[in-house]
């Protein structure tokens, strides 16, 4: 029908109609089959491989909120820890059904490839970085038992009594783990470190004095510093931040350079069809860029980024390379 219509020199009016039909129709089925087979199809999974409390948990809620919203489909956080994430890691590694995230972490993309022999996922290879979503500034804390008001205080009095004040960490090869290493390599001192299974119980045991430091992310622990449950002695981020003025930097205190930020970023798994890897990346940076994402990010002392994978991806090689350094100088060991 359509060849009459278009090899007839003059085509009638049925074959006008006939004809714009078709064209119409051939138009629209490759919008109908972009629709059919559109991403996402169903609710998404974001694994956050950490127990819930920390400054994980606030970023990837912010996120998911926002994608949930853009998307068209839930966009669920599903809590996971483990073996300082490498169970959840290994698991979404593993993944084929395209709607199935993980939010990758410093310590499972740049700390774990160093400090395990042997690693259940290969952080370069089984994910396909989307977006670097957001830093956060780690602040070292204090128990308000603790004779210490600033950073030069604190080692003062850690100096006096080696290994005999504790720090914890959300676990072996943390962000905490390695900014209180990073610290006491800067300010030679020596600290007992406690491993937990995640920021929240960790917050828990500092809370009651069982611990007498730790360095833990801005959003999880700035609500304590204001109740006055913990003292803060030093900000690891670059410049003071807005909701702690009156707390100084590291850098501020003697160690001109140091910064320390841990940062959260979304990854899938690496067989995701590249039109899905695309529209998650547009849609994920405009997600933290989004108003209400900068204001919940923003008033956690959060950094929102929304970088593209491209970058994320060199984000991460070089933050790999910085760490292999410390965690080698330092012996990190996972137990």
């Amino acid at each position: 029908m359509f060849d009459d219509f278009l090899n007839d020199p003059q085509p009638t009016r049925r074959q006008w109609l006939q004809g714009g039909s078709a064209l119409a129709l051939g138009g629209l089925l490759p919008s109908l089959a972009a629709a059919q087979s559109g991403w996402p199809s169903k609710s998404i999974r974001f694994v956050v491989p950490f127990a819930p409390g920390g400054s994980s948990e606030i970023v990837a809620r912010s996120t998911a909120a926002e994608l949930s919203r853009t998307l068209g489909q839930s966009v669920f956080v599903d809590n996971k820890p483990g073996a300082a994430g490498n169970i959840a890691m290994s698991e979404v590694a593993r993944s084929t059904d395209q709607h199935t995230l993980i939010l990758g972490h410093i310590g499972t993309l740049a700390v774990n490839p160093y400090i395990f022999a042997k690693l259940p996922y290969d952080a370069n290879k089984d994910f396909k970085p989307v977006s670097l979503l957001a830093k956060v500034p780690s602040l070292y804390v204090v128990h308000p038992d603790v004779p210490a008001k600033n950073l030069k205080e604190f080692i003062a009095y850690a100096k006096s009594k080696p290994g005999k004040l504790s720090y914890g960490s959300a676990g072996n090869g943390s962000a905490g783990h390695l900014a209180f290493e990073y610290l006491k390599m800067t300010a030679e001192v020596f600290m007992l470190h406690v491993p937990y299974r995640g920021t929240g119980p960790m917050v828990t045991d500092l809370l009651s004095g069982r611990l007498d430091a730790s360095a833990i992310g801005a959003a999880a622990i700035i609500p304590f510093i204001k109740a006055g449950k913990v003292r803060c002695i030093a900000t690891g981020s670059a410049k003071r931040l807005p909701q702690l003025p009156d707390v100084a930097t590291v850098a501020e205190q003697g160690f001109p350079g140091f910064e320390m930020t841990q940062w959260y970023g979304m990854l899938a798994p690496a067989n995701i069809e590249p039109a899905n890897l695309a529209k998650l990346s547009a849609e994920t940076m405009k997600a933290v860029k989004s108003p209400e994402s900068m204001q919940r990010l923003t008033g956690d002392a959060a950094e929102a980024i929304g970088g593209t994978p491209e970058q994320f991806t060199q984000f991460i090689a070089a933050e790999q390379a910085r760490w292999q350094k410390v965690i080698a100088r330092a012996n990190i060991k996972p137990d």
